[in-house]
């Protein structure tokens, strides 16, 4: 197993067990306790965890930006669960803002059966993923290239994406909850998705399930500013009947 995959499935434990232990994963993965030890570390260092005595404990990842690397990584099965759910509520034809999550990266991936599509996007790695499919359009905001993301941010971004017009936005976000709305570590993104939001007859916020009663540094918008939320699971009846009182549609698998 690869470094970089056995710290996504440490992280993927983290993440369901709230803490974990350097005796138990050396012996699970058959690697030293110092091995162990500097994943933790490198974890710690991207806000995922908080090293205690002997192992540690899940950290506040709503405030860190991740590799592209590890973020394509992370949560994939939820991930693609959400991807097939939003791939089929585009159409043909649809004019689409992506943004550069790496769950809008799954959802590119599942769009390329569509027809004449022309996506907006200021992802680098989506512009790659979906170059050369015949009949579709892909324009790129251009600006600054962040190497660690593989987008570009800067002013540019919220400029162009401003000129256009489309049918749906798709985007995803550091995190949700009833009264912070939609959260992200940085207002660079908040203008980005702001822009498409205003720019957007529907607007589809796509997340795993760990994004949910998460808030993160700047307020994108509130909740209200999405028609549709796709999730991973069932969120559970306060966040149902929470949706169903704001009118927003709420889809995940049954």
């Amino acid at each position: 197993m690869l470094a970089i995959e056995r710290k996504n499935e440490i992280l993927n434990k983290l993440r369901a067990e709230q803490r974990v232990l350097v005796s138990e994963l050396a012996v699970h993965y058959g690697v030293t306790e110092e091995t162990i030890r500097r994943d933790l570390d490198k974890l710690e260092k991207e806000g995922f965890a908080t090293k205690t005595y002997g192992g540690a404990i899940l950290g506040n990842s709503t405030k860190t930006d991740l590799s592209h690397t590890i973020r394509n990584k992370t949560n994939v099965d939820a991930k693609t669960a959400v991807a097939e759910l939003v791939s089929q509520m585009v159409q043909d034809g649809d004019h689409i803002m992506l943004d550069d999550s790496s769950t809008s990266l799954y959802i590119a991936k599942h769009l390329k059966e569509k027809k004449a599509l022309t996506v907006v996007t200021y992802s680098v790695e989506i512009v790659m993923e979906l170059a050369g499919i015949e009949g579709w359009t892909i324009l790129s905001t251009g600006g600054i290239l962040k190497p660690n993301s593989l987008a570009f941010v800067g002013h540019q971004v919220a400029d162009t994406l401003s000129r256009y017009h489309v049918d749906k936005a798709i985007l995803s976000c550091k995190g949700i909850d009833p009264d912070a709305g939609i959260t992200d570590s940085a207002e660079s993104h908040a203008v980005a998705k702001q822009a498409m939001i205003r720019g957007a007859k529907e607007v589809i916020l796509a997340l795993d399930d760990t994004k949910l009663d998460k808030v993160s540094f700047v307020q994108v918008a509130p909740l209200t500013a999405a028609q549709t939320v796709v999730t991973s699971k069932d969120p559970g009846s306060d966040w149902n009947d929470f949706f169903d009182k704001n009118g927003i549609c709420c889809k995940y698998p049954k």
